[in-house]
């Protein structure tokens, strides 16, 4: 459960990293608080809640069993462990 949150709070945060390459790329002076404006960080802000939107539903659409499937758990049978299968 740990993976897909960090892989989201990750995602998140992709558009305030690549900005700041881009600061650190133009010299502007990263930790100067005139580098990030409200209004920049507004938008990076939406961009970065717009793109965990679209990971949600890439992930809700896309991951998953096929349709009419069903999961068996991996199991012993006859002393040895089988492993977990879709049938």
């Amino acid at each position: 459960m740990i993976r897909p949150a960090l892989t989201e709070v990750g995602i998140f945060l992709i558009p305030f990293a690549v900005y700041a390459l881009f600061l650190i790329a133009t010299r502007s002076g990263l930790l100067m608080q005139s580098s990030w404006p409200l209004r920049i960080i507004g938008r990076l802000l939406i961009g970065s809640l717009l793109l965990v939107v679209i990971s949600f539903v890439l992930l809700a659409q896309f991951s998953g069993g096929a349709p009419n499937s069903t999961y068996i758990p991996a199991h012993i049978e006859n002393g040895r462990l089988v492993p977990g299968a879709e049938k």
